[in-house]
């Protein structure tokens, strides 16, 4: 492994076991062994290093979406919109440096090119899916990428309220699943 790959893993085993803000430079170069300058070697400033860190969690997203189940069109939409809440849930701390643009370069062409896929994967997905559906709820001409953005944004929504305590908190307390299966009812039929 590269020293430049050694810090970015060492970043993300940071970021899961200590959280965003402790992801620092001098924490990263300290919990990865070599000198405090050393990161700077390497990585421009801790946005590049963050923004190659949020790619590899583009990066674990987009193997999720490689593994879905077959099925029909709408069966692989549902599995791809559990496998994103699930992501979500099961890595908050990844999950939130994503798409923290304070705290990454978003124009990074790695980081755009990762996150590009993972939409680009999801857009197509939903495109079929629009495709052989018999739906009439649709204005003709809707663009199915607006539906995979708006339908993507729902999720994220979902997975936020509920990493944050919006939904856990809530006084009828729902389970991801039961809120996931409303909003994939409500855009899925």
């Amino acid at each position: 492994m590269s020293a430049r790959q050694r810090l970015i893993q060492t970043a993300a085993d940071l970021l899961v076991g200590s959280g965003v803000e402790a992801v620092t430079l001098r924490g990263i170069a300290k919990a990865a062994g070599v000198s405090h300058g050393a990161p700077l070697r390497h990585f421009s400033g801790r946005a590049e290093l963050l923004s190659a860190v949020a790619t590899l969690g583009f990066t674990q997203l987009l193997e999720r979406g490689a593994q879905l189940p077959d099925g029909t069109p709408r069966e692989r939409v549902t599995a791809a919109c559990h496998a994103y809440v699930d992501f979500a849930v099961t890595n908050p701390a990844m999950f939130e440096l994503m798409f923290r643009r304070d705290l990454i370069d978003p124009e990074e062409p790695g980081l755009v090119s990762a996150s590009s896929a993972v939409f680009d994967t999801f857009a197509e997905l939903v495109r079929i899916d629009r495709a052989e559906a018999d739906d009439d709820r649709l204005r003709p001409g809707t663009d199915p990428r607006l539906v995979a953005a708006s339908l993507w944004a729902a999720l994220h929504g979902l997975a936020q309220l509920w990493l944050w305590g919006g939904l856990a908190g809530a006084s009828f307390a729902p389970s991801p699943e039961s809120a996931l299966a409303v909003t994939l009812d409500a855009y899925l039929g």
